[in-house]
């Protein structure tokens, strides 16, 4: 019995060491997080170029947000957040949405995108590491990064439905 509460001890002890050793490596280097980030980027432009100019008012619902004004949301959140929670200044461009060719708007995104691109790389590690307040949470600046890249992954998962509605075939997800 002891003999086997030993074996049992011990693979406990193995199995939490190859957990931690997997939590620890599942996370991500600033220059992995931006290699992903531009993958991002060109996803949602991607996501944009297909839906036809008809269906860039379109709505899954009278309450939701159109796809444009989805696609939109991810760029201002971009630029919002950085400003806001990233040591980000002042991006120097702005979109009217109402007027906005769908031109205009993927060069909104794209600057978006850049304009992240850039506040994010400017973070040095005791930037990337101070914690804030932020939304009522206590978090680091990395977290905030990661909830950029969450929040466009949300919005552009709603852009990819609305595109299935008008019957159109999204592009095709890259992971890396």
């Amino acid at each position: 019995m002891k003999k086997a509460l030993h074996y049992l001890s011990g693979a406990m002890l193995f199995t939490c060491l190859i957990m931690v050793s997997t939590t620890a490596s599942a996370q991500t280097t600033k220059a992995e997080f931006m290699s992903k980030w531009q993958n991002s980027k060109q996803f949602t432009l991607d996501v944009l170029d297909k839906m036809p100019d008809s269906g860039m008012d379109y709505k899954t619902d009278p309450e939701a947000m159109s796809f444009k004004e989805q696609i939109y949301h991810i760029g201002n959140a971009i630029v919002g957040i950085s400003q806001g929670f990233l040591k980000g200044g002042d991006p120097g461009f702005t979109l009217e949405l109402a007027s906005a060719s769908k031109a205009d708007l993927a060069n909104y995104v794209a600057k978006c995108y850049d304009y992240g691109t850039m506040t994010m790389k400017a973070l040095s590690e005791a930037d990337g590491a101070e914690t804030l307040e932020v939304f009522g949470n206590t978090v680091s600046r990395r977290q905030v990064m990661a909830l950029i890249m969450d929040h466009a992954t949300h919005h552009r998962g709603a852009a990819i439905a609305y595109l299935r509605a008008e019957g159109v075939e999204p592009p095709a997800f890259v992971g890396f």
